[in-house]
């Protein structure tokens, strides 16, 4: 099967998505890792725009790439203005970057109605602009902007635009949906008329406001666009562009096309991950392929299935993307969750232990306890019914004082009494609020017998109200998720009393560091 051009667009058409912001630094990072899976293509910014995009198109340059080419993108001319005169122009091409994408206008409204020039004048804006760029050395991409919505109007007048841009020395044009609005048979029928006319390849630019970009992207390839422009994780204006990720997947796993470097697709989740944290933004769950619920099963009927053969509730292997399985555990698993989930122990052959922590799972999750986002604290459940737990200490007492003063701001001070291998620990700690007091005070009192407890740290706490009715006397559930060098974990508690709550929730998590860490080094040993 031929091989499908990958072009990313994440650092222009993406970081144009509300609340995302990429440093230079960052687009530099985000670069050299779509270079190691293997995109073909990095859209890295309008060189005019601003400062940051000027600068980056010089250090990208130092950048030792082995695969992708960079490109730089801008608009046509202005009207009534020579390429060589014209700012814009000038800074595409002293970017001196291997291709310049070049947008222009294909529908008339646009044209008429929005830069008032004649369809003359626009034709001539296309021809100059390419011909100015490609005499300066660089391979011109020509994305016609509007594409789809212009020739559904006025099929002549946008056929006109993308001739002029290929007899002016474009080497590819890229097709846009740009408002994100048209069906796959539209898109299907406009490609099939655009490469009737054209002696030049075909891509494809859609964005997703009607929530088939994946689906409008690979209807363009069935119909031979062979370059798909997209983002990574689908970020962009409104929302979004087509989802790279979902649209490789696809491309690779699916119809058997060549895309990304040998092995780039089993980095796919890898490099989703990636761009969610270098653009500091929250993973999507649910997403295609790279999810964290991609793979994960909660039903007790579609667990059983897939223990017996993962294909009959999974469309593709977990792994083939770098993603993994997930067994997910609550009030609605089976058995076939509670085995699958305590394989580990070496205990999934006790029936009778199996319904235990099934039942004691349902019982919790009905006062409040969910154990999807909260493995560790399930860790410790399997644990405690199997007669396995023995606790690293015993909570005796604990206090949390909160005291304004005027002019003085709030002091936080909690006070935790423990009883640890036969000694009493009474110590104080201060802190931001109460949780973060709590915390000292628990780290403080276990200091001395688990030093290694000054490697976890908590990075993630959440409050969630159960039963919202009862006003401000409702059960909360706080989940915190704690690391330490090598690992990631989350536990929950249930309570009235938000603090209580909290306070259960560090516990399971200080218990399952001191488990985790134990077993480490019983293993080394």
């Amino acid at each position: 099967m031929s091989r499908i051009q990958i072009y990313d667009t994440t650092l222009r058409d993406g970081s144009q998505g509300e609340g995302v912001n990429f440093s230079l630094q960052d687009k530099l990072l985000i670069t050299q890792k779509l270079d190691e899976i293997g995109v073909d293509f990095i859209e890295g910014g309008y060189p005019l725009s601003n400062p940051k995009d000027a600068e980056y198109f010089l250090r990208v340059k130092d950048l030792p790439l082995k695969h992708a080419k960079v490109c730089a993108f801008g608009m046509t001319r202005r009207k009534g203005c020579a390429p060589e005169d014209d700012v814009g122009m000038c800074a595409l091409r002293d970017a001196r970057a291997a291709v310049t994408t070049i947008v222009g206008k294909t529908w008339d409204l646009h044209v008429f109605e929005v830069l008032h020039i004649d369809e003359a004048e626009n034709l001539a804006m296309i021809r100059d602009s390419v011909a100015f760029l490609k005499a300066a050395g660089s391979e011109v991409f020509y994305d016609a902007e509007h594409f789809f919505d212009g020739y559904r109007a006025n099929p002549e007048f946008a056929l006109k635009t993308v001739l002029a841009a290929q007899d002016a020395g474009a080497s590819m044009i890229i097709l846009c949906d740009t408002n994100g609005g048209r069906l796959p048979e539209d898109v299907a029928a406009a490609v099939d008329a655009v490469r009737k006319v054209l002696t030049v390849p075909v891509g494809i630019h859609v964005h997703n406001d009607g929530d088939l970009a994946t689906a409008n992207s690979l209807m363009a390839v069935e119909h031979g666009a062979i370059q798909v422009q997209g983002t990574i994780n689908g970020i962009g204006e409104r929302c979004g562009n087509a989802d790279l990720i979902s649209v490789v997947g696809n491309l690779a796993l699916k119809k058997g096309y060549e895309v990304l470097k040998p092995g780039g697709v089993a980095h796919l989740t890898e490099l989703s991950r990636y761009v969610y944290e270098i653009a500091n933004m929250n993973f999507r769950n649910g997403q295609p392929f790279v999810g964290t619920s991609a793979f994960a099963h909660k039903g007790g009927m579609h667990v059983h299935a897939v223990n017996r053969l993962a294909s009959s509730y999974e469309h593709i292997p977990p792994e083939t993307v770098g993603n993994e399985r997930r067994v997910l555990v609550s009030e609605l698993s089976g058995r076939s969750n509670i085995i699958a989930k305590t394989t580990k122990y070496q205990i999934n052959h006790d029936n009778a232990l199996m319904s235990r922590i099934l039942e004691r799972v349902q019982d919790l999750e009905n006062q409040g306890y969910q154990f999807e986002a909260a493995e560790a604290s399930f860790d410790l459940l399997v644990r405690k019914e199997a007669g396995a737990y023995v606790p690293k200490f015993q909570r005796m007492h604990y206090r949390v004082n909160v005291e304004t003063t005027a002019g003085q701001g709030t002091i936080t001070e909690a006070t935790v009494k423990l009883r640890i291998n036969g000694h009493v620990e009474h110590v104080v700690g201060e802190g931001d609020g109460p949780v973060n007091a709590l915390d000292n005070a628990l780290r403080k009192a276990l200091a001395v017998t688990y030093p290694n407890l000054s490697e976890m740290h908590l990075v993630d706490y959440k409050v969630r109200v159960i039963n919202s009715a009862e006003g401000t006397a409702a059960r909360v559930r706080v989940v915190i998720e704690s690391r330490d060098h090598t690992d990631v974990w989350s536990t929950v508690g249930v309570s009235e009393n938000v603090i209580e709550a909290s306070w259960l929730a560090l516990v399971d998590s200080v218990e399952y560091k001191l488990y985790k860490d134990a077993e480490t080094n019983s293993a080394n040993v």
